[in-house]
């Protein structure tokens, strides 16, 4: 089973996410499938740069979106629509 998850870098207490599709049952930082976007939490605002159509081809084939990248899908989506960007 695929899943479509954060995969944590940057330093110590300064973390970088990459929202990744990859297999289940590989541990958090490991070798990926295919990059699909990234999370910066550290900047103000968060920075959230996540490709949704990649990410919906994914869902297709049956990959499972965790959590916390359906909270960024959602927040980048809220975003959107309030800039008037697509």
């Amino acid at each position: 089973m695929v899943t479509i998850r954060l995969s944590r870098a940057g330093a110590k207490k300064r973390p970088f996410y990459s929202v990744v599709a990859i297999d289940r049952r590989a541990r958090r930082d490991g070798r990926p499938l295919e990059y699909l976007g990234t999370y910066n939490p550290v900047t103000t605002p968060k920075q959230i740069a996540l490709d949704a159509e990649k990410i919906g081809a994914w869902v297709k084939k049956g990959a499972q979106v965790s959590d916390a990248v359906n909270a960024l899908l959602r927040e980048q989506q809220r975003r959107s629509a309030f800039t008037g960007n697509t």
